[in-house]
């Protein structure tokens, strides 16, 4: 029988990449599967704190097992930033993907040091219990957008080993080696135990 666990995300891209990841081992429920409607906070400070709030807030609510993730870019020219705030750099409500890359590529201008690097917080909330799993890709910032495929800042970040973005790499090679999928490992490795 598959093991049922809640995704406490409403990010249809997040959702379908976390399936993905997971294969056939586990059914995995998104908010609106147990009629969660509430947008939960994210208010921490770090993509750890964020990861926490929004697991807590489903195991507390509604007393089943569940994971939530938080992902961050971090970008050395601009001190990490933009970091626990890159779903919402560019400004303006919501998470506005273009808003966000035209702001970090404005910032970037002139800056010789690329170097960046993704990383994304899984807290599982277990019986509860709380684990956290942690996977990080390291890479490049391009100066121009290119490819159409992921979301978010995938085409303007060209992971190390790499001659082309997230974006012109497609789904498949994305799932085996991005952040996300280095961090549901460490997810899966646990819960298989």
């Amino acid at each position: 029988m598959k093991k049922k666990l809640v995704f406490a995300s409403n990010n249809a891209h997040k959702l379908y990449e976390i399936k993905e990841i997971l294969g056939n081992d586990y059914d995995i429920l998104n908010l609106q599967d147990i009629n969660c409607h509430t947008d939960i906070p994210e208010t921490a400070d770090t993509l750890e704190g964020n990861a926490y709030l929004k697991a807590s807030y489903i195991f507390e609510h509604y007393h089943t097992n569940c994971f939530a993730d938080d992902t961050g870019l971090e970008v050395e020219a601009l001190n990490g930033a933009p970091g626990v705030y890159s779903a919402r750099y560019g400004g303006g409500e919501g998470h506005d993907s273009a808003a966000n890359r035209k702001k970090l590529l404005e910032n970037m201008t002139n800056k010789s040091d690329r170097k960046a690097r993704f990383r994304t917080v899984i807290c599982l909330i277990e019986d509860g219990e709380k684990h956290f799993f942690e996977g990080e890709v390291k890479g490049q910032i391009i100066q121009e957008e290119r490819g159409t495929s992921g979301f978010g800042y995938d085409p303007i970040f060209i992971p190390n080993g790499y001659d082309k973005t997230f974006a012109e790499l497609g789904e498949e090679i994305k799932n085996k080696i991005s952040h996300r999928a280095r961090a549901v490992a460490k997810l899966c490795e646990y819960l298989s135990k």
